[in-house]
């Protein structure tokens, strides 16, 4: 009996997949590229979409554009305690990285895996709730 690619794929499990790859590119590759391929792929799907790709759509976007947000304030504390030659400066980083960051990339990984999976996913503490979550999960 022949398989294909697609046998039990649930719809939008690619385009959730594509959203959370680029989210983690995003975070660690290609940052601004990678978010510029994301923000495309949301104002293209984000309202046509599966409920799937849809939900994953809309945490990849809210997650990146929070992580944006953090970084900024990142910095904004870097210049408040004195600039970036300032004794603290690397503090800040370390601190940055081994929290908010990575608490970032592990939000991705798993959204990877619940795509990649073609189950919901919301991101704890940036991602944006959706109703469709309540009714499959």
């Amino acid at each position: 009996m022949p398989s294909s690619e697609t046998d039990g794929e649930v719809p939008g499990q690619t385009l959730a997949t594509v959203a959370e790859t680029l989210y983690l590119a995003n975070l660690l590759l290609v940052p601004g590229v990678a978010f510029a391929g994301l923000l495309w792929l949301y104002w293209r799907h984000a309202g046509s979409a599966p409920p799937l790709a849809r939900c994953h759509l809309r945490n990849t976007m809210s997650a990146s554009l929070w992580a944006g947000v953090l970084l900024v304030v990142a910095n904004a504390v870097i210049i408040a305690l004195g600039g970036y030659d300032a004794p603290y400066t690397w503090m800040v980083v370390v601190l940055y990285f081994t929290t908010a960051h990575s608490t970032l990339v592990l939000f991705g990984i798993l959204g990877v895996a619940k795509a990649g999976a073609g189950k919901m996913y919301r991101y704890p503490l940036v991602g944006r709730p959706c109703p469709e979550c309540v009714l499959i999960e």
